[in-house]
């Protein structure tokens, strides 16, 4: 969703759905990776549909995998909080996408590292 409304909308779905995803997801399932982030929300002009992008940031791919599962099997859960939160008229469907950019920095950031510890070894 485009336009000054829809990127006010876009933040305010990403508060509200780590609100409830830190808080009352987590006290039904104290599984859950300790850092998840929502990095993104994307509305659909209509309101209809979101994808909303997590990140989350475990040291085990299975744990964290598993965190995703839970987050994804439990969307209605999540859309029926944001109901309660949000004074909008529809609640639109939501479909998280697991995004991997953090993981991405911290690799490059790691590479950088690498090079600057082998440039300070050559002089």
């Amino acid at each position: 969703m485009k336009g000054l409304r829809g990127e006010r909308l876009a933040s305010e779905f990403q508060k509200a759905i780590y609100e409830v995803i830190s808080r009352r997801l987590r006290d039904k399932f104290p599984q859950l990776s300790a850092i998840i982030s929502v990095t993104g929300a994307d509305i659909a002009p209509d309101l209809k549909t979101s994808k909303i992008y997590i990140s989350i940031f475990d040291p085990s791919e299975e744990k964290k995998l598993a965190s995703f599962e839970i987050i994804k099997e439990n969307a209605g859960f999540i859309r029926h909080e944001l109901s309660g939160m949000l004074r909008i008229r529809t609640v639109p469907a939501l479909t998280f996408i697991l995004d991997g950019s953090m993981e991405y920095g911290a690799h490059i950031d790691e590479i950088l590292n690498k090079l600057d510890v082998k440039s300070e070894d050559e002089q």
